[in-house]
């Protein structure tokens, strides 16, 4: 199973960090897959951040990082920049039960019904043996699953 940090989160939410450049790569370098918030400004400047655009990047971290990222565009100027990018996996949903991501995952809110294909979102911690049988999970908690 695919164990995907969120936001760049290992032991737990983590607000003041989450979503930031370093953070994100220290998951990244504990072996773990990220799921990364994305905003595009009408210009070409990119940003990282969960409620609003916090942390201005350079696309090539993106590209550098893209066969580890898992991009959800929170709004349609990232979304729209997304599409023109080769190799990327990216998504956008706000409160879909289940939304399909670029290379055919399905992104799935916590407990829902999965298959071998679903990456399922877990908010708190769940015990090791109760996670359910998918592709992968996206945790705060995710070094727990390791």
């Amino acid at each position: 199973m695919l164990l995907i940090s969120h936001r760049g989160n290992l032991i737990g939410p983590n607000l003041k960090m989450e979503n930031s450049e370093a953070y994100i790569l220290t998951a990244l370098e504990k072996g773990f897959d990220v799921e990364v918030d994305v905003w595009k400004d009408a210009g070409n400047d990119i940003y990282l951040g969960h409620d609003a655009p916090t942390y201005k990047i350079n696309l090539d971290f993106l590209v550098y990082h893209k066969d580890k990222l898992w991009i959800h565009c929170k709004n349609l100027l990232a979304l729209d920049y997304m599409l023109t990018m080769d190799g990327f996996n990216y998504f956008w949903h706000q409160t879909d039960d289940y939304t399909l991501t670029s290379k055919g995952f399905m992104w799935t809110y916590p407990n829902k019904p999965v298959t071998e294909k679903n990456v399922i979102v877990i908010f708190g911690r769940v015990a090791k043996e109760n996670l359910p049988n998918c592709f992968g999970i996206c945790s705060d908690y995710v070094s727990e699953y390791k």
